[in-house]
């Protein structure tokens, strides 16, 4: 599987927090011929490289599988659906948005409504949009019906957002974030398989990281690395600020971050990473947040406390149903991963 059929896999398929199952399946067909897996009851998969040797320090190369979403909340009797939110949306890019309803049979489409302007009111013109007066519509004319197509109270909903990559190597689609995460650590493990390491890796594919990092909560429960990499989607800055301050460009390269709201990444270890990018001449840019979290902020105090970095593909509108991000600074990210992780051993580690 070439590089941009896994990212367009991954960001096509259908995982919202609790339901990641396409997810897996993909990467487990992608590292198959050179890894074994386990998995967990959250749908955590740890993905365990053939080329360990154990007895070394084991460093863990994280990405979220989830991606936000929907529940189906309840059904009316004119056959749309009551929704609520998986993971954190702007509510105004909801109307009008294609989605997939899961259903027994498969997923089957419909869209977030919206009232045709010939239609409106005033007053509903510029009423707030808000999940009170927000539905679904899978082309049902009743409750009754819309059962009988299979939707129930409880289904997950994703968006609707085909992939696709342009000539000039931009990635369109949706769930960037964190699939392309996912993509960077899947082939930073198939990269690593020719390179001589004094660590160990696992790949970690953690579920529920849109709904408060909960999956990540059992895989340090599960296991102890030695340090931590989390692989991220990011959104990116470049349109929407001050030009003093962009952090997350496109086409800049990987986003190390510093800091976000939820977590101080380990400073030395950011350091360490930092210096490894500009002498391999990757591109890196530096990133202070003042909201945002990740699975960082769990895995830093794990186990008695875990040095951990994040390293981001810019992504603009995340959590949109259309993100935008390049095949330059996966590349980036994939390049950094594989370079750190060449540089890691036991002494380097203990100075974090």
């Amino acid at each position: 599987m070439d590089k941009i059929t896994l990212i367009e896999k991954l960001s096509n398929a259908r995982g919202a927090s609790g339901f990641e199952d396409e997810v897996l399946l993909i990467a487990r067909e992608y590292c198959k011929d050179f890894a074994r897996f386990e998995e967990d009851s959250m749908r955590n998969l740890y993905i365990y490289p053939s080329y360990n040797k154990g007895n070394r320090p084991l460093v863990m190369l994280d990405a979220h599988s989830d991606e936000v979403g929907f529940m189906v909340q309840g059904i009316k009797p004119d056959g749309t659906l009551r929704f609520i939110p998986i993971g954190g949306w702007n509510e105004k890019s909801l109307p009008s948005s294609a989605v997939q309803v899961y259903t027994e049979n498969g997923y089957i489409n419909g869209v977030i409504a919206a009232m045709s302007p010939h239609l409106m009111t005033a007053e509903q013109r510029n009423a707030p949009v808000s999940y009170e007066n927000l539905v679904i519509d899978v082309g049902a004319t009743s409750d009754k019906e819309a059962k009988s197509f299979g939707v129930e109270v409880g289904a997950p909903v994703v968006p609707f957002a085909p992939f696709a990559c342009d000539k000039n190597g931009v990635l369109h689609g949706k769930a960037f974030d964190d699939r392309l995460g996912v993509a960077c650590m899947l082939l930073c493990l198939e990269k690593l398989k020719d390179i001589e390491l004094d660590v160990d890796i696992v790949g970690v594919l953690s579920s529920q990281e849109e709904v408060g990092e909960r999956g990540v909560t059992a895989v340090m429960g599960r296991i102890k690395p030695a340090a931590a990499i989390c692989f991220e989607g990011c959104p990116a800055d470049d349109t929407s600020a001050p030009s003093y301050m962009i952090q997350d460009a496109l086409k800049g390269g990987v986003m190390l971050r510093y800091m976000d709201r939820t977590v101080i990444c380990t400073p030395r270890f950011v350091a360490f990473a930092r210096k490894t990018a500009e002498a391999a001449n990757v591109k890196v840019q530096m990133a202070v947040r003042s909201g945002g979290g990740n699975n960082g902020a769990y895995i830093i105090s794990a186990n008695g406390g875990t040095p951990v970095i994040v390293a981001g593909v810019p992504v603009r509108y995340i959590h949109t149903f259309n993100c935008l991000a390049t095949v330059e600074d996966v590349d980036s990210n994939v390049d950094f991963g594989v370079e750190l992780c060449k540089k890691l051993n036991a002494d380097v580690i203990g100075t974090f």
